[in-house]
C-alpha cells in the first residue's frame, strides 16, 4: 500500500476491507457505483465488488435510507451514502422513528446493522444548504451511534467498526478534510467507536475537538505554544458513545476546558460535553468552562462570510488567551 493515503481514498478503503472481509456488506447510493461517489470516496467499489453488492439509487434518500432498514433488518449490512448531510433531513422519519427504535420495540428480536455515510460540514463555501455540520441533529436521537474521523487511519478503522456494530451508525465525512492525507493503518485495523484520542500532549489547557476542528485546535495548539501555552488536544472521534472520561483524564492534567466545535453554539455536542464536565468534573476546573462554535445563522456562500461563522484558529487562539489569564 501507498506510504500516505487521502482521507478520501481512506473511505473506500474502509468501505472494500469489510466487503472483502464479510460478503453480507453492500452499499448503496447516487452516483456511487459507475461515477465513484460524487466526492470520489466510492472509487473502485463497483469494479472490484460488481452490480450485486454497489447499487446505484435514485435520487431519493427516503428510499436510499428506507431499501438500507429493510435489507439491515433481513440479514445484511448496508452502507447506504446520504451525498450531503443536510439531506439527513429528506430521510429523517426513517433515521429518526423508524431505524434506532426496531430493537428497542422487538425485544430485540430484530436488529438493523447499517451505516448511513454523509458529507458532513462547511469551510468549502457550498452554501446554506450543502454546508451544514449536522452532527447534532443525529446527537438527539437516543438509538444512533455518531462517528466523525479526522484522519484517514481513523476512517478505516472507524468504518470497520461501524459496519460490524450491531447499532445503527451516522458516519460523517467531513468535506474540508478529504484531500489530507496521512499514513494508512495497517490490515484488520479497527478503531473501537466510542473511544477518544489524545493527539496532542500539553499541561495548560484541553481542547476538544472533532472531525474537521481536529487540525484547526492542532494549529492554534502551535500558535499558543509560540506564546508558552501548551494546549492538549482531544479527538472525541464519536459522540455516541461519548469518551467524557478521556476528557476529565484530560482536564485532571490541564484545569481549563475549550470545546471546538462546528455546530451551532445553540444545540452543538459542544455543551453537553461542557454539562457532563459541570456534572462529573467541576472540581477540576480552574476557570469557566468555554466553547467556540458556529454562530446561530444559516452558512453564507461567500468565502470571507463563512469565515465569519464557523470556527477558525484565531477564534481558538483568542479564547484560550482568555482562559489562560483568567
Amino acid at each position: 500500500m501507498a506510504d500516505v493515503i487521502t482521507y478520501r481514498e481512506a473511505v473506500a478503503e474502509g468501505i472494500a476491507r469489510e466487503m472483502r472481509r464479510d460478503t453480507s456488506v453492500v452499499c448503496l447510493g447516487e452516483d456511487i457505483a459507475a461515477a465513484g461517489g460524487v466526492f470520489k470516496t466510492t472509487v473502485g467499489l463497483r469494479a472490484e465488488f460488481g452490480p450485486e453488492r454497489v447499487w446505484d439509487t435514485p435520487i431519493s434518500e427516503q428510499a436510499i435510507v428506507g431499501a438500507a432498514m429493510g435489507a439491515a433488518m433481513t440479514g445484511m449490512r448496508p452502507v447506504a451514502e446520504i451525498m450531503f448531510s443536510d439531506f439527513l433531513a429528506c430521510c429523517w422519519d426513517y433515521l429518526a422513528n423508524e431505524i434506532p427504535k426496531v430493537r428497542y420495540m422487538t425485544g430485540g428480536q430484530v436488529t438493523v446493522p447499517l451505516v448511513v455515510r454523509t458529507a458532513n460540514g462547511g469551510g468549502l463555501g457550498f452554501g446554506a444548504q450543502h454546508s451544514q455540520a449536522t452532527e447534532n441533529w443525529a446527537l438527539t436521537v437516543p438509538g444512533l451511534k455518531i462517528a466523525a474521523p479526522a484522519t484517514p487511519a481513523d476512517v478505516i478503522g472507524m468504518m470497520a467498526a461501524a459496519i460490524r456494530s450491531d447499532d445503527p451508525v451516522v458516519f460523517f465525512e467531513h468535506k474540508a478534510l478529504l484531500a489530507t492525507k496521512g499514513e494508512p493503518p495497517p490490515p484488520g485495523h479497527v478503531v473501537e467507536l466510542g473511544r477518544a484520542a489524545v493527539v496532542r500532549e500539553g499541561a495548560d489547557i484541553t481542547l476538544v475537538a472533532l472531525a474537521s476542528t481536529v487540525p484547526l485546535a492542532l494549529k492554534a495548539a502551535d500558535v499558543l505554544a509560540g506564546e508558552g501555552i501548551e494546549a492538549e488536544v482531544v479527538d472525541l472521534r464519536c459522540l455516541v458513545p461519548l469518551d467524557a472520561a478521556t476528557v476529565l483524564g484530560s482536564l485532571r492534567r490541564t484545569s481549563r476546558l475549550l470545546t471546538v466545535e462546528e455546530n451551532p453554539y445553540q444545540g452543538g455536542w459542544g455543551a453537553t460535553v461542557v454539562s457532563i464536565v459541570a456534572d462529573e468534573g467541576f472540581g477540576l476546573l480552574d476557570a469557566p468552562a468555554r466553547r467556540v462554535a458556529a454562530e446561530c445563522v444559516p452558512l453564507p456562500f461567500a468565502d470571507a462570510l463563512e469565515e465569519q461563522v464557523i470556527p477558525t484558529v484565531d477564534k481558538v487562539v483568542t479564547a484560550v488567551r482568555q482562559l489562560a489569564a483568567y
